[in-house]
């Protein structure tokens, strides 16, 4: 009657369904710190700084980013401000707003969207990102901090 027998033979009939890599960021939130992850990611509300995924990362319309992004390809509806490395694929729709400068192997902009920044598309070229902080890259507030001395 309470034999582990039973248990065993229901577990193993258990299916287990594959799990999205997926992670959002909705409408009307804010985050202030760093995002790393290894999947997919879409940002709809706010993020003050560093955003790293090795897969994907959609700025959909109403999101926005003040700080750096890391990823493998990147769709830019939204507005980010800071440095982009994109391993692969950089795409600037709609009315995107880039505020930065941009490391990619491929750039595709629509005519709708803005880009304000440098493009750098030598695979030799490094971003200095690494050493970004509070959502701001340590080249920017450098350069900020020359002004004002």
């Amino acid at each position: 009657m309470f034999s582990n027998n039973n248990r065993n033979a229901k577990n193993e009939n258990k299916i287990t369904l594959p799990t999205s890599n997926i992670n959002i960021i909705g409408s009307g939130t804010s985050i202030q710190g760093d995002i790393v992850c290894e999947g997919d990611i879409r940002i709809d509300g706010s993020v003050t700084g560093l955003v790293s995924t090795k897969a994907k990362i959609v700025v959909g319309p109403e999101g926005e980013i003040t700080g750096d992004l890391v990823c493998g390809s990147a769709d830019v509806l939204g507005k980010v401000t800071g440095i982009i490395k994109v391993d692969d694929l950089l795409f600037l729709k709609g009315n995107a707003l880039v505020k930065g400068d941009v490391y990619t192997q491929h750039f595709e902009m629509e005519p709708s969207a803005k880009f304000n920044g440098r493009c750098y598309m030598d695979a030799n070229e490094e971003a200095p990102i690494e050493n970004a902080k509070n959502g701001r890259s340590i080249v920017t507030a450098g350069a900020e901090a020359g002004n004002e001395a």
